[in-house]
């Protein structure tokens, strides 16, 4: 069973659920992935880490940085950078907070030093729905002094995040697609 094959039947049995919810982009829906129950799964998080760095160097293998929105991207971002270490590419992970840290540095962006001015990364997430939380990212990092040259989610509901996300001149590449976890 390939990489891909095996991640996509753990978001099948773990991540993916047919019941009524309400979004984060506060749409209703009635299926569900709940994307951390992958990528926090032993086997789970390193297919992730795999499939995520097999994105990332498809939009640009000279990336530094991987990272997002806390707390989606947290795993994502750690499983990306050991896949790209194990290979020999240093491509450190990076968090951004939802609020800056209320002591301290009051900083937005955790894993800093690691990554200069100027420094090329990509935002990941979990789920994608309308795009909305990526482009903050995006925003965010971009506020901070990094390049953004792409987004990765591990499953893009089809719902009108790549429009938003292209039209907002980023690169999108998902892992999976709802009709690909799913069916059409």
């Amino acid at each position: 069973m390939s990489v891909k094959d095996e991640l996509k039947a753990i978001i099948r049995e773990l991540s993916y659920e047919e019941r009524e919810v309400t979004l984060a982009s506060g749409r209703k829906s009635n299926f569900y992935f709940d994307g951390k129950q992958t990528t926090l799964h032993a086997r789970g998080g390193l297919l992730v880490g795999q499939a995520f760095w097999n994105e990332v160097k498809k939009i640009d293998d000279q990336v530094v940085g991987v990272g997002g929105l806390t707390l989606g991207a947290d795993p994502i971002a750690t499983a990306t950078s050991i896949a790209a270490q194990l290979e020999g590419y240093h491509v450190h992970a990076f968090i951004i907070r939802k609020e800056p840290k209320g002591h301290g540095t009051g900083q937005w962006l955790e894993g800093r030093k690691n990554l200069p001015p100027g420094s090329k990364v990509v935002i990941v997430e979990d789920v994608t729905t309308t795009g909305g939380s990526s482009m903050k990212a995006v925003e965010r990092a971009e506020e901070e002094g990094l390049n953004v040259v792409g987004i990765v989610t591990l499953v893009d509901r089809e719902e009108g995040a790549r429009e938003a996300i292209e039209g907002g001149g980023q690169i999108l590449r998902a892992v999976f697609t709802k009709a690909e976890v799913v069916g059409a």
